[in-house]
Formats: C-alpha cells, sequence, structure tokens
C-alpha cells in the first residue's frame, strides 16, 4: 500500500469535516460562532490541522475522529 502524503492526508480529512458539514446544512459562521474555529479557512487551504481542532469539530459535528481516518 502506497503512503499517502501529510498533505494529501490533510486535505482528506477536511474534505471529510466539510461533507459532514454539508450535511448539516450548516454554514462556515455558525461553525465560527459554536467554536471559535475559522472552518472557512481552513476549508479554502487546508493547512496543519491539530488533534485539538479535529476533536472540537468532531465533537461539535457529533461524529467519531477514528472514520474521519478510514483508509488514509
Amino acid at each position: 500500500m502506497q503512503e499517502a502524503s501529510s498533505d494529501s492526508v490533510i486535505r482528506t480529512l477536511v474534505q471529510r469535516l466539510q461533507q459532514v458539514r454539508l450535511s448539516r446544512n450548516l454554514s462556515q459562521q455558525e461553525v465560527y460562532d459554536a467554536t471559535g474555529i475559522h472552518i472557512g479557512r481552513l476549508e479554502a487551504k487546508p493547512v496543519n490541522v491539530t488533534m485539538r481542532t479535529l476533536i472540537i469539530l468532531c465533537r461539535y459535528y457529533d461524529v467519531q475522529l477514528a472514520p474521519l481516518f478510514a483508509g488514509l
């Protein structure tokens, strides 16, 4: 199996989180207001995402962290 680059993994994680946000009909502003995370910036240009950010977003979206990493 080919190892994915860290940029590719981050991009995939951010895309998966964006899919969750959109499936819940949440705006970027709503996510920011509730979490303080500038999700719009993250979605526009995925950069190094901290575990803290992932955990906050998973708690807010009420999703498990492990499935986000499935297949990576």
